[in-house]
């Protein structure tokens, strides 16, 4: 079996999820994680696939076949390290660079970003614009994670910042 992600993007449209689940199982493909997304009309997904290395030619072949879909993809290959995952989520007034700044002070502490969804959204009471996101890390140095809280803070008095991890 080979582990592959692939990526996929077309206009959305009911029934499409369908299409690729049946085209991975027929092929002996087994779906081990994803991310799946509807944006202003396109949906976008990412699929991390372990696949029989006689069956992937004719998998991507059926994938690249559905109606309007854009693919890429790469071989993986599973790696164990030795990290502490933390799960953290902030909120603050929506600006331009925001993410920038976010990523740019967790890169700065060798700290690596394992998942990020972000969302733009109106305040309930006032209207105001905000920022959420919500953002897994990888740290290798278990001691980086009050430099990281430091970090994230320093980005501004607006930002709240929970640490979700259990």
């Amino acid at each position: 079996m080979l582990r592959y992600l692939v990526t996929l993007q077309a206009t959305d449209r009911e029934g499409l999820v369908e299409q690729i689940a049946h085209a991975v199982s027929h092929h002996g493909g087994n779906w081990l994680d994803s991310e799946l997304r509807h944006i202003d009309g396109i949906f976008a997904a990412i699929l991390l696939l372990e696949v029989p290395s006689a069956h992937w030619d004719e998998l991507i072949e059926t994938l690249e076949s559905l109606e309007g879909v854009a693919l890429t993809f790469a071989k993986t290959k599973k790696v164990a390290d030795k990290v502490t995952h933390l799960s953290y989520s902030l909120v603050a007034y929506d600006r331009p660079g925001l993410v920038h700044e976010i990523s740019n002070k967790i890169s700065a502490l060798g700290i690596n970003i394992e998942h990020m969804s972000t969302r733009y959204e109106s305040a309930s009471h006032t209207g105001i614009a905000l920022f959420r996101a919500e953002f897994n890390v990888g740290l290798k140095d278990a001691s980086h994670e009050d430099k990281l809280t430091e970090a994230l803070h320093a980005i501004g008095d607006d930002v709240v910042l929970d640490n979700l991890t259990v």
